[in-house]
């Protein structure tokens, strides 16, 4: 490939990406103008945030922007993400909170971060639609699920008994260590180590938590006082929540296929 055509197609693989990013860029982007500039004294800032995602969602389907599949991705990781935040902000675990008021909210959740781990679910569908994924070597399917309900589950009991997280990253490692993901930006699949591909998103979400962080949507213990980078560590966690996030997708499309 020559450097011309090289340019060309990378060009388009990031024009790829930000539409897959369609989503969560919205909720970023909101997030962002709204710690700037936020008039609507008669809403509060984290409602508004989740009636504009509802809005944002609808306009992609009618639009015909995301599938029904896209948007069932969404809703199951939105159920599944906020049980999760439930358990970090109750009072008993603190994990990290909401510092602003909301009317549309379970216990310490504004209902709107559902929205931000579904964000990645949407970006995870939506990229294997139009990239056309395909895999090499992939483990058995009951294997991976029986990995992501551990992961899962280990979000809750670390708090309880010792933390598994990095014998499960040790596991991911060796699970997926042959495993390939083919993608397509034009005319030609390429391949990449899923490992890394994993990496690579996990490490975009991590910047963009630090991001959402300094607009104040949420804060962690240690930047109470003042904002701080999101300690490295979240980046593990990201990892495995990210694969979390990618084994239901692949349910979802291998149960609707």
């Amino acid at each position: 490939m020559g450097i011309k055509a090289g340019l060309h197609e990378f060009w388009w693989f990031g024009l790829k990406q930000a539409y897959a990013c369609l989503f969560g860029g919205f909720l970023l982007g909101v997030m962002i103008l709204t710690s700037w500039w936020y008039p609507l004294a008669s809403l509060h800032r984290y409602d508004f945030i989740f009636l504009a995602a509802i809005a944002f969602q609808l306009l992609l389907l009618i639009s015909r922007l995301e599938t029904p599949r896209e948007a069932l991705v969404i809703v199951v990781f939105h159920v599944v993400a906020t049980v999760m935040e439930l358990f970090k902000t109750s009072d008993a675990i603190g994990s990290w909170s909401y510092p602003e008021a909301y009317v549309f909210g379970l216990g310490n959740v504004p209902l709107f971060t559902g929205f931000m781990y579904s964000a990645v679910g949407s970006y995870m569908a939506r990229a294997w639609r139009i990239f056309d994924f395909r895999f090499s070597h992939y483990p058995p399917i009951w294997k991976t699920v029986v990995l992501v309900v551990a992961i899962y589950l280990n979000f809750f009991t670390h708090h309880y008994i010792w933390d598994f997280r990095w014998l499960l990253l040790g596991l991911t490692l060796w699970l997926f260590r042959r495993t390939s993901i083919h993608f397509k930006v034009l005319h030609t699949h390429r391949h990449m180590p899923l490992l890394l591909g994993w990496f690579l998103v996990a490490l975009f979400i991590w910047l963009a938590e630090n991001i959402g962080t300094f607009t104040q949507v949420w804060v962690y213990p240690h930047q109470s006082q003042g904002w701080a980078l999101v300690p490295w560590s979240k980046l593990i966690a990201w990892y495995l929540l990210m694969l979390l996030s990618f084994v239901l997708v692949s349910l979802i499309k291998r149960r609707l296929a």
